[in-house]
């Protein structure tokens, strides 16, 4: 298969802003199923050595994802996803959080606007990621966690699945 990823990853600190591009050489529906079907996220969400998990997922408005990550010494961070928007094979967006195991957000971590935007272009798929916080301060926070180094991997893991299927 022919390599085209590439991924851009710019930083907007005016607007409280990152804007992520990722081109997969596979086709849209293949994608498009692997952001919308959780037993696909379970295999590619979290950077390796970390598992992610999926508790509970209903990808729909209004649906939410309850996941966790679990790291090789046995950390664990939940996370929440509510779906807002659904065009499918096409866009959604949703509201992204740090929570526990039950699901209740935890106020004093940042949460991230997610719009994602599919695209089929000369056989690639292009992803846009649109992610918007509340201050600037979630946004730096985020990115000292390890945010970029994190989701970059994390589509890495993504294209390696997509290229063996």
């Amino acid at each position: 298969m022919k390599n085209n990823r590439t991924t851009i990853f710019n930083l907007d600190k005016k607007n409280n802003k990152i804007h992520i591009e990722h081109n997969f050489s596979v086709h849209l529906v293949k994608v498009w199923i692997a952001f919308t079907d959780s037993k696909m996220l379970d295999q590619w969400w979290a950077p390796k050595p970390w598992k992610a998990r999926t508790e509970k997922m209903d990808f729909s408005e209004g649906g939410k994802w309850l996941y966790v990550m679990m790291g090789p010494k046995g950390d664990k961070h939940w996370g929440r996803t509510d779906y807002k928007t659904i065009i499918p094979q096409e866009s959604f967006t949703a509201l992204d959080g740090f929570c526990n195991s039950k699901g209740e957000l935890i106020q004093d971590l940042p949460q991230i606007h997610w719009s994602t935007y599919f695209k089929e272009d000369n056989n690639l798929t292009k992803v846009n990621f649109d992610l918007t916080f509340n201050t600037l301060d979630d946004l730096e926070k985020l990115l000292e966690m390890g945010m970029k180094e994190g989701f970059t991997a994390a589509l890495e893991n993504l294209d390696s699945i997509l290229e063996e299927n």
